[in-house]
Formats: structure tokens, C-alpha cells, sequence
């Protein structure tokens, strides 16, 4: 295949991974990135890669579901623009120091990450009172 040409199968998988990212965003508020990096770097991406491309990927995403829901009115503007703007020196605090760190040691990182957003949603399912108290 000629260089900068994609072929049919990437752009399959593409297809799948964004409509699983956007049923996702749309179920559980999710960003892409949990489930594009992983999927990126089993395609063979790096570990830096794949968490860049996810960025940029998830850009439609995050544009379609903000606007679902504020038509069903879930969506608070200023809140989001202010956590939006302090986001941005993030993300650019976190850029310069990604690049300094070894693609072995940024992939245990994320595995972190996804092991405590995990552990977070455990610990809060088991404390949730049920929504239905009268129910089996």
C-alpha cells in the first residue's frame, strides 16, 4: 500500500471504535479515552500516540453529546466553560510532561488510572442505597 493511503480494514475498525466511543459518551458520560487508547495501542500504536490522536478524536464526541444534552437541558454552560478553560492549562502542563516519560511508564499510568476510576465506581455501587428499597 502507498504511503499516507488507509486501507478498507482501518477504517472499519475506525468506524467501530467511534461508534462504541459515542454509545458510550452517550450512556455513561465517558470520554473517548478509555476506551480509544486501549483499542489505538492494541492497533499498535504507542502509548503517547494513541493518548494524542484519542484528544483529537474525541473533539465530535464531546460536541454531539454536549449538545444532546442541553436540549434535554442537563448541561450547565458556565460550569463547563470554567472547568473547560482550567482544562486547557492541564492539558498543557500535562503535554510537556508526557513527552519526558517512557512509553512502558506512561501504559502503567493509564493502567492506574483505569484501575482507580474502577475501583471508585465499585466502592460507590456497593454505598448507593437502592433505588428501589422494596425490591428482592
Amino acid at each position: 500500500m502507498a504511503p499516507g493511503l488507509v486501507s478498507a480494514t482501518t477504517i472499519a475498525i475506525g468506524i467501530s471504535l467511534g461508534l462504541a466511543a459515542g454509545v458510550m459518551a452517550g450512556l455513561f458520560g465517558l470520554g473517548g479515552g478509555i476506551l480509544f487508547v486501549p483499542v489505538l495501542v492494541a492497533l499498535g500504536l504507542g502509548q503517547l500516540e494513541a493518548q494524542g490522536t484519542s484528544l483529537l478524536a474525541i473533539l465530535p464526541t464531546v460536541a454531539a453529546g454536549a449538545w444532546s444534552q442541553h436540549r434535554y437541558g442537563q448541561l450547565r454552560v458556565r460550569t463547563a466553560v470554567v472547568v473547560g478553560l482550567a482544562s486547557i492549562v492541564g492539558v498543557e502542563i500535562g503535554a510537556r510532561v508526557v513527552v519526558e516519560l517512557r512509553d512502558d511508564v506512561l501504559r502503567r499510568l493509564f493502567a492506574l488510572l483505569l484501575f482507580v476510576v474502577a475501583a471508585q465506581l465499585v466502592w460507590r455501587a456497593r454505598r448507593a442505597p437502592s433505588r428501589y428499597p422494596d425490591s428482592p
